[in-house]
């Protein structure tokens, strides 16, 4: 029988080759048998018991390295789905509570805005289900801006930096600097974004259902809203939201961006003091709204000003300005007022200038009568991709008036009557620059002869950001109406046509 010592030098000897195995190896090679048994690696023997359990993995089985984040997702799923469906529950309440007063126009905003918070404040307290103060934060805001404002994308039509927002069915998109991008919010469905169409269009005496699927509105501020309910829309309603600036852009903006030169504005300047006819053309979104606002502010404040707009978004700064907006068909498919319907109207009230925000019908052909009736210095716009076009457009929209008018009358009448053709571009880069500044001459056999005077210059190119690097230039052409301006008592430094003006 062996001593003590014996045995533990064997067992220091057997430690000492377990060490120096390599890793991995101890479950390949047999283990030797002892004095109770045989006894497998993975199986322990409890200290106090002697009852051998089994192997390590099937005592406590590994966590895997996804489980964890996965059950992570799957709270955070259920705290949202909790939160959404708070938000309802709280909502609904709210509407049966409020009822008709959140539609009210007459309701005065302060009002409804202290009553709203007062009744949610009580419904979220009485509610079974305990809220953290973050959560109860959010969904204080949440719901405020559901039923005070316009939910998902009223942070969006408070930012600055958003000059459109575009709603596909649930998603929210947002057009940011110029360029196109997906917000991250969205609609809880159709429902929720049908309540935020007909609040918008409900307070402007509009309405949008499947018997009138279309409506052009706007919001308080003046933003320009086109919504298109199914069946129209195939995939849920969409909703167009064009945000109207509070802080009007000047004519020092425009020359800051890069739209303009100074020498450019400074010509512009003259041949609307001079009392030329002006077209402003352009694709959506080119920016021809915001150039005709900026050349109706060069009108003089002495000059009666009557504005003729489909949504009402000219800021005009002089005195004497009146403001017509045309209105559609009621649900009896009466009382429509059209563009030429005010047009012929102002004919009547004394004009100075006439300023349409946008020629799209057979408005034209009242149009160009005014410009030839003695009403000098009218601003309109209209959608075309050039000088050219714009003209061609303006004599298929004289053609819809139905009077049958030979095409050479209907040019004659537009070279009579239009005598500058100011065409803006929007850019791949999301700037809108001016790209024609073109004179209307005369007639030459049965075609209209233009002249460019100024011409966008994009030899430059583009820069490594992708931003254009090009700018009006002159062409070093005179206007044959620098004449008429100066009959006016209007002048244009000569040096404003040079060639390498910079």
């Amino acid at each position: 029988m062996s001593t003590l010592s014996d045995r533990l030098a064997a067992a220091r000897g057997e430690a000492g080759t377990a060490r120096d195995k390599p890793a991995g190896t101890a479950d390949l090679e047999p283990q030797a048998d002892t004095a109770g048994g045989s006894a497998r690696a993975d199986e322990t023997e409890h200290p106090a018991t002697g009852q051998t359990s089994g192997p390590l993995s099937a005592r406590a089985p590994a966590v895997g390295p996804d489980s964890r984040p996965a059950s992570r997702r799957a709270l955070v799923s259920q705290e949202a789905d909790r939160i959404e469906e708070l938000k309802a529950s709280v909502h609904a309440e709210l509407l049966k509570r409020l009822g008709p007063h959140l539609y009210d126009a007459d309701m005065d905003q302060q009002e409804l805005d202290q009553t709203v918070r007062n009744v949610l404040s009580e419904v979220l307290g009485s509610q079974d289900r305990p809220l953290s103060a973050a959560d109860r934060s959010r969904v204080t805001l949440e719901i405020t801006d559901d039923i005070l404002g316009y939910g998902p994308i009223d942070p969006y039509l408070r930012d600055p930096e958003v000059s459109e927002v575009m709603v596909n069915g649930p998603d929210v998109w947002l057009e940011k600097n110029g360029r196109l991008m997906k917000a991250d919010a969205h609609f809880t469905d159709e429902a929720h974004l049908r309540r935020t169409i007909d609040k918008i269009v409900s307070r402007i005496g509009r309405r949008v259902d499947e018997s009138s699927p279309m409506v052009d509105a706007r919001l308080p501020d003046g933003s320009r809203v086109n919504a298109i309910v199914p069946p129209l829309a195939v995939d849920g309603s969409a909703l167009t939201i064009r945000k109207f600036s509070a802080d009007p852009l000047t004519v020092q903006d425009l020359i800051n961006f890069g739209s303009l030169t100074p020498q450019t504005a400074d010509f512009l300047d003259a041949c609307v003091r001079g009392r030329l006819n002006v077209i402003v053309s352009g694709g959506t979104g080119a920016g021809k709204t915001t150039t005709l606002n900026v050349l109706s502010s060069f009108i003089p404040t002495d000059e009666r000003i009557v504005t003729i707009e489909d949504a009402a978004e000219l800021q005009l700064k002089q005195d004497h300005v009146v403001r017509l907006e045309s209105r559609p068909a009621n649900i009896e498919g009466k009382g429509a007022v059209t563009i030429r319907d005010l047009v012929r109207n102002s004919l009547r009230m004394r004009p100075d200038r006439i300023v349409v925000g946008e020629v799209r019908d057979a408005s034209a052909l009242d149009m160009l009568q005014a410009m030839n009736t003695g009403h000098d210095g009218s601003i309109c716009t209209l959608h075309s991709n050039g000088p050219r076009d714009a003209l061609a457009r303006m004599e298929t929209m004289v053609l819809m008036a139905g009077m049958d008018l030979p095409i050479r009358a209907i040019r004659e009448q537009v070279a009579s009557a239009v005598d500058l053709i100011v065409h803006q571009t929007r850019f791949k880069d999301g700037t809108r620059r001016i790209t024609h500044i073109t004179e209307v001459e005369r007639m030459e056999g049965d075609v209209i002869t233009l002249q460019d005077i100024f011409v966008f210059d994009n030899t430059a190119g583009f820069d490594e950001n992708g931003r254009v690097l090009g700018r009006l230039r002159s062409t070093g052409l005179r206007p044959k109406f620098i004449e008429k301006l100066a009959y006016a008592n209007v002048s244009v430094d000569p040096m404003t046509f040079r060639t390498d003006q910079v």
